[in-house]
């Protein structure tokens, strides 16, 4: 990777009290970490706050301070603790205002469901000045303000959000990986993982010990922008697990 190389990055700020008390598993974390690392933007932090406004405003502005992107999801909905939008207008110091695209997908949408009532007109309302997330399932889009997504908690929801998005926000070269198992303790082959990674710039290698079969093992997973500089690391670190007696599988254990 050239030092001159850009890296993009995003925060992601995951909220609701369902998240935090244990009773909702959060699955949106994964599968927007592998849709951005496809745009070519590393998912750098990720924040699980609760349904507060003013934990919401400091998670978003401290978050999307030092990151490219910023991604919420959660707190979109039509009842009276989706607060997020409330939350990030604040942040960003701009009126909520009801979109009329979104109104009217929402017309549309509830013309044979009971119709747009009060709290279903709730989820046209954005950040002033946003533009909208295409959601083909419900209806209810997502939000864009400026270089902030505003996306839904339900996760089958947040994945046609995100196909929505898809190619249409500026990136880098995707992170790719390539994968050496080992049945060695990770603290055996500290050192020599070290040098590996010293004599590939531009690679990342990751331990992620196991004990599995009565046995301990790591799996090592190398991360690089480029092909031919993350191949070259992987062959040399298996060469050298081979010259320390040990015995790499490929693609890992």
């Amino acid at each position: 990777m050239a030092a001159t190389e850009r890296i993009w990055t995003a925060g992601l700020v995951i909220i609701g009290d369902e998240i935090l008390s244990g009773r909702t598993q959060d699955k949106n974390i994964g599968q927007i970490a592998l849709w951005l690392n496809l745009q070519g933007i590393r998912l750098a932090e990720v924040r699980v706050v609760g349904d507060t406004v003013a934990a919401i405003v400091e998670a978003v502005n401290a978050l999307r301070a030092r990151n490219d992107y910023l991604f919420t999801t959660g707190g979109i909905g039509p009842t009276h603790d989706d607060i997020t939008v409330d939350a990030i207008a604040e942040a960003v110091g701009v009126p909520v205002a009801v979109h009329p695209t979104a109104r009217a997908a929402l017309e549309r949408y509830y013309a044979t469901r009971g119709g747009v009532t009060e709290a279903r007109l709730r989820m046209a309302r954005v950040p002033e000045g946003a533009d909208l997330i295409e959601n083909r399932m419900s209806g209810a889009p997502g939000i864009r303000w400026g270089n902030i997504f505003i996306m839904a908690g339900v996760p089958h929801i947040t994945a046609m959000m995100l196909d929505a998005l898809s190619g249409s926000i500026e990136g880098g070269k995707p992170l790719l990986s390539e994968t050496v198992g080992c049945w060695v303790a990770e603290s055996e082959v500290a050192d020599l993982l070290a040098a590996t990674e010293k004599g590939h710039p531009g690679c990342q290698i990751g331990s992620y010990p196991f004990f599995r079969e009565g046995k301990v093992g790591a799996n090592f997973v190398i991360r690089s922008t480029e092909r031919a500089v993350l191949e070259s690391c992987r062959d040399d670190l298996a060469a050298r697990l081979i010259a320390a007696g040990r015995t790499p599988v490929p693609g890992g254990i």
